[in-house]
């Protein structure tokens, strides 16, 4: 293997000798100096890993040296090393994509601690987080064992989600099948915590978590309350996942700061035309039936089932009291978000503003139909990274940053996430049995009760009952529907994409979070 190659340049090389004595025990070969000539011709026609380059040298100076350098190969990364602590000097580096800044006089180990940092760091970072997994393995696999909360539920599925982003960032694949085996046992004991405990949390019997049919009056409304004259913004991305908001995360904490972020638990089933609705109606789907007829459409019903989610709102709004100006907009479309985004000074002075927006759900759906999409999101990180650069251009970040320099207080929530699906599970029901993989509400439904989440009575967790037989299952974990004719085909078409509707952690454990404007 090749040693790492090193380019030093100062004007006072000579002094420098037990700071290049040290680097070459250390393994590395060094390349110095005197003048910035010299170490740009020689930058010109030779491999170079890292270049240590004096700010302050006679004829060509460091800075301009180090924008020659970043013209020819940006990749190598350059430190810069100076006498002078002045504010605009460091400003003037760091614009010129330094990769460190060092004041002299430096310490040998201070010069290896830059090395490694620009160097090593990847390579030390997933040493270390794979041996830190390794470590919190153990104790993950006995939370999983044990007899959990919600809350301490919402707490192991941060981890997954957490050490996943760090094995795939990682590329440590062997890691990564290790983290989906605990991930799978991780859902076999949350299904059955939801089979436990979920008709008691839609009854009432036991203190349910924050849940889809909660979201605006808990967290919303009190800032409306609240309100000091400025807008409430609430933003309400179809179908993301927890692990999709933390990609998303520190793109927003640029312009905002998090006051709150957690978790909410969607309701069943995990599908826009429930969970969705229950968010704006403040109501599960039964009660917005029997109370809204108007807005309800059931599920063998011709039309739209989410065509009604102002009408919806505008009545929870009322039925909590609020006097409030509200505006309402679903962008399914780039033309509708860049139009929104462009007349976004128009909602300045409105209470509250609710911005649905419909790519995330779309990209999902898109992923199963269209193969190109299929192998641009082949697996979960891949399906994150493009969630990162549809965010990153999209009209809604536009939109956020002007609700922020509007003073407004933001809360970004969705109503179901998604799982990607693995194994079929045969069912079998009539005509009007629904079509989604990951639930089927319908009668005459013949399945294995050990395979499915199987509410009989619906009216137990507030779902309508469309007739005397109506009974609803739930694909569990990473299971998908598939009925007997064809079977083949639907499994092999349907296996390993992204759907929702059912019982998992990625679709029920969602984020929802509090941000308000960075200064």
């Amino acid at each position: 293997m090749d040693k790492i190659q090193l380019l030093w340049a100062d004007d006072e090389i000579d002094l420098l000798k037990p700071h290049l004595i040290f680097l070459q025990e250390k393994g590395y070969q060094v390349e110095t100096f005197n003048n910035g000539q010299d170490a740009l011709d020689f930058f010109k026609e030779n491999h170079v890993d890292l270049v240590f380059l004096d700010e302050n040298m006679p004829g060509i100076g460091g800075l301009d040296v180090l924008s020659d350098m970043k013209s020819i190969r940006p990749e190598v990364p350059v430190v810069m090393v100076t006498k002078s602590e002045e504010e605009h000097l460091m400003e003037e580096a760091i614009g010129s994509r330094i990769a460190d800044y060092l004041i002299k006089p430096v310490h040998p180990n201070q010069v290896l601690l830059s090395i490694k940092k620009n160097l090593d760091q990847k390579r030390i970072v997933n040493e270390r987080s794979t041996q830190n997994y390794l470590q919190e393995f153990r104790e993950i696999g006995m939370q999983i064992g044990d007899k959990l909360s919600i809350d301490e539920w919402f707490e192991v599925y941060r981890k997954l989600v957490f050490w996943e982003m760090e094995m795939a960032g990682a590329r440590n694949h062997a890691m990564l099948d290790i983290l989906q085996s605990q991930k799978e046992e991780a859902n076999t004991q949350f299904v059955r915590f939801i089979k436990e405990n979920y008709i008691g949390w839609i009854q009432g019997k036991t203190e349910a978590p924050l849940m889809s049919h909660h979201i605006f009056k808990q967290k919303v409304a009190p800032l409306l309350k609240a309100s000091s004259g400025h807008p409430v913004f609430w933003v309400v991305i179809d179908n993301l996942r927890y692990d999709q908001w933390k990609t998303l995360q520190p793109i927003l904490t640029d312009f905002s700061r998090i006051k709150e972020e957690n978790m909410a638990c969607a309701i069943l089933p995990t599908a826009t035309h429930f969970a969705r609705n229950a968010m704006f109606a403040g109501l599960m789907p039964s009660d917005i039936k029997k109370l809204h007829p108007n807005f309800w459409v059931d599920e063998d019903e011709e039309g739209g089932k989410n065509m009604h989610e102002e009408g919806l709102l505008l009545e929870q709004i009322t039925r909590l009291g609020l006097k409030k100006k509200v505006s309402y907009h679903k962008i399914t479309n780039l033309q509708s978000g860049r139009k929104l985004a462009d007349n976004l000074s128009n909602l300045k002075n409105n209470d509250l503003n609710v911005v649905v927006y419909n790519f995330v759900d779309m990209l999902s759906h898109a992923r199963t139909d269209m193969e190109v999409i299929r192998e641009l999101a082949d697996d979960e990180e891949a399906y994150r990274s493009l969630t990162k650069s549809w965010f990153n251009n999209s009209p809604l970040i536009d939109i956020l940053r002007g609700a922020f320099e509007m003073d407004a207080q933001v809360i970004i929530a969705t109503d179901h996430g998604t799982i990607r699906v693995k194994e079929p599970v045969q069912v079998v029901g009539d005509r009007n049995t629904t079509t989604n993989l990951r639930y089927k509400q319908g009668r005459n439904l013949r399945y294995n009760p050990n395979e499915v989440f199987e509410i009989e009575k619906p009216e137990e967790a507030h779902l309508p009952r469309i007739n005397v037989s109506t009974k609803y299952i739930f694909a569990t974990g990473g299971d998908f529907f598939a009925y007997p004719n064809n079977y083949n085909y639907y499994v092999n078409f349907y296996r390993n994409t992204f759907q929702h509707g059912g019982v998992s952690l990625e679709e029920m454990l969602v984020p929802y979070v509090h941000l308000t404007p960075k200064s």
